[in-house]
């Protein structure tokens, strides 16, 4: 008899009866099983345990996406960053340049800020480009990793690296494969 029902036992509770005054509540006790440490998982029924797997699969799988994903990114990487979705189109203010420079120099000297706005014909997350380019790559490694996904002024910033020949060339267009 585990402890729950036990303490369900001292305070009148009797098998295959509910709790409450008109034993509308629980009619068994929870039954915990240790998954860690100090952790555990209730597993009263079947459906309970297999919920409580799904999850637990569910957010492994979800570990190992972003995990592919942050490989993904970091295999070509570039002096230049690509910030997107930072802010919609029309937001962009004298501000942006500077507050953009001043939080990336924590990763690294940035050489340059350049913002892009495309008038027309793309989606709102994609209509502000903020280029910086960085001295040194391990500055640009440093920022996507940690920009990637941010939550700022309540949207998710993507971010990723660019190639420098088409940053030093001005080709700033989002490229088909982009959209």
């Amino acid at each position: 008899s585990s402890v729950a029902s036990n303490i369900m036992n001292k305070y009148g509770w009797k098998e295959g009866q509910g709790l409450g005054k008109t034993e509308q509540g629980m009619a068994s006790a929870l039954q915990v099983e240790k998954t860690g440490r100090a952790r555990g998982v209730i597993v009263n029924e079947s459906a309970e345990k297999t919920k409580a797997r799904l999850e637990l699969a569910r957010q492994e799988e979800e570990r190992k996406a972003k995990a592919e994903q942050v490989q993904k990114t970091l295999k070509q990487p570039s002096k230049v960053i690509l910030l997107k979705n930072m802010v919609g189109p029309g937001e962009v203010d004298d501000d942006l340049e500077a507050e953009t420079r001043e939080e990336c120099s924590k990763y690294g000297e940035v050489v340059q800020v350049v913002i892009y706005e495309i008038p027309s014909g793309v989606a709102v997350e994609e209509a502000v480009r903020i280029f910086v380019h960085f001295q040194r790559v391990e500055s640009a490694i440093k920022a996507v990793v940690d920009l990637h996904n941010r939550f700022f002024g309540g949207r998710t910033v993507k971010c990723m690296f660019y190639q420098l020949e088409k940053f030093k060339a001005l080709e700033l267009q989002p490229q088909p494969d982009e959209l």
